[in-house]
């Protein structure tokens, strides 16, 4: 940690007019038990005051927030017979990750004790949570009013708004981040001078304002407009997308190309998409005057669904980033982290992320579809292109998404030909129609004559449990999906 930032919070802290329920000063008051109840106190009133930390500050005088100094020493300070920090951590319910910081202040030596707010659960000390109401530390339990209040502010922990560089000055901020990306992908103007720049960064928490003038980048800040990646925490470069190509079907031929992305989401995707779709293979197509070539795999299928690999993924999931490899045969698409739904039902529930900050925005830039509209649309498109359908698959803690080039209804194995219907049977109905045996047909490139493997493929699926009869009085009124 930063000791000129110390400092200034410690100066930031000291300006306040008083103690607030998320700031207390301490002379030399060194008592563990009354330090435990502050903890939880200070925690759980962060969280209701809408703080991500509070903090006890030692060396400080009360009234006048003069610095008077202390001879606290946190590291040799005991506990009933424990060394204090290790007894707190096993007092305190949830185990949260405060800090003791001892700061040189200019004026005199300071100790500075940082504690998270709750998130998942009010913190407690020795299993009783307190909370702060003036200079008071009263039970949590006898104010039910405030107990709602906090659960209604508590949230699961967001990765988007983690700190990915913390302390950074207005230069860093300009420097590290490629703003001029931000400003024309969300369609704004560009401000003509800093402080516009920063409030519109502020406001879409790409950027939080920290102490002394200075800013804290966020998580989705660094993994959307990094100028490199490799300027921020080696866990957050990681998330990187990889991309590989085979000369191919499987991993044992040659690399052709390799990329690993080096900036940001928004800033690179567009030069990530015009990369691959200049290497996917094209199928010429004789029109009706000139040849032409038609890539291989469709481009909004790319474009979508290497969107959603980078909008789902679990970031917290350390040393692996989403990843794209091109075989001759197919694209693989993968992001770690499994699924929070059922892969059958990706294609018509609406779409649950891990990251909705980041999903928001990244729909607002046109990066990917409208939510709910991405996933059918790759599967629709892929029915156009009469590809075999795209495979979802789920592995320990990863996603994959395999994208075929064509296939004939004949080299189409039989899981592929169930899938296929399946899906045609879900975009029919979400248009609001029923599956038949014609368009069942039309969409398997099989011609109405031999209608009979269409049948064979519409029984295997209600086999299969995939589909059923939409009126059992009336068979020949179409199919829909099982759910439906």
């Amino acid at each position: 940690m930063s000791v000129s930032r110390d400092i200034a919070l410690v100066d930031e802290l000291r300006a306040m007019p008083a103690e607030t329920p998320w700031v207390e000063f301490k002379g030399n008051n060194t008592d563990p038990d009354m330090i435990g109840k502050r903890c939880s106190a200070l925690s759980n009133a962060a969280r209701i005051e809408g703080h991500d930390f509070a903090y006890m500050v030692w060396g400080i005088e009360d009234g006048s927030h003069a610095v008077i100094g202390t001879a606290f020493n946190p590291d040799l300070h005991k506990a009933h017979g424990q060394v204090l920090q290790f007894w707190l951590a096993n007092s305190l319910q949830p185990s949260i990750a405060f800090s003791f910081r001892v700061v040189e202040h200019p004026l005199g030596r300071v100790v500075l004790l940082e504690v998270p707010a709750a998130t998942g659960t009010p913190v407690s000390f020795n299993n009783i949570a307190y909370i702060r109401i003036g200079s008071a530390t009263p039970k949590l339990a006898d104010y039910p009013e405030r107990y709602q209040k906090l659960i209604e502010r508590m949230q699961p922990y967001r990765w988007e708004q983690g700190i990915a560089r913390q302390y950074a000055s207005g230069d860093d901020v300009l420097s590290l981040l490629d703003y001029s990306h931000y400003f024309r992908l969300t369609k704004q103007p560009l401000p003509d001078n800093r402080t516009g720049i920063f409030d519109k960064l502020e406001a879409d928490r790409l950027i939080m304002r920290d102490v002394g003038g200075h800013w804290n980048i966020t998580n989705m800040g660094a993994i959307l407009f990094a100028s490199r990646l490799s300027d921020f925490d080696a866990s957050l470069a990681r998330k990187g997308i990889r991309f590989v190509a085979y000369d191919g079907k499987n991993r044992a031929a040659t690399v052709t190309h390799r990329l690993d992305g080096q900036k940001g989401y928004a800033v690179g995707f567009e030069g990530l998409v015009g990369y691959l779709n200049d290497l996917l293979p094209k199928n010429e197509h004789i029109g009706t005057v000139l040849r032409e070539a038609h890539p291989l795999f469709p481009e909004l299928a790319i474009r979508e669904l290497v969107a959603n690999a980078l909008i789902h993924q679990d970031m917290t999931i350390t040393g692996a980033g989403p990843q794209v490899e091109l075989f001759s045969d197919r694209i693989e698409i993968s992001n770690p982290g499994a699924p929070l739904m059922k892969p059958e039902r990706m294609i018509d529930l609406p779409p649950r992320s891990r990251n909705e900050s980041l999903a928001s925005l990244m729909r607002r830039m046109g990066m990917c579809e409208e939510q709910g509209s991405g996933l059918d649309k790759v599967i629709a498109i892929v029915e156009v292109f009469q590809l075999p359908p795209p495979l979802f698959r789920v592995e320990e803690n990863s996603t994959q998404v395999v994208l075929y080039g064509h296939r004939s209804f004949a080299e189409m194995t039989q899981d592929e030909r169930i899938r296929a219907c399946y899906f045609h049977a879900v975009l029919k109905f979400l248009s609001g129609d029923k599956m038949k045996n014609a368009s069942l047909c039309s969409r398997l490139g099989i011609d109405p004559k031999n209608a009979a493997q269409t049948t064979g493929v519409i029984n295997k699926a209600l086999s299969a449990g995939l589909i059923r009869v939409a009126d059992p009085e009336h068979p020949r009124a179409g199919y829909i999906p099982h759910w439906a």
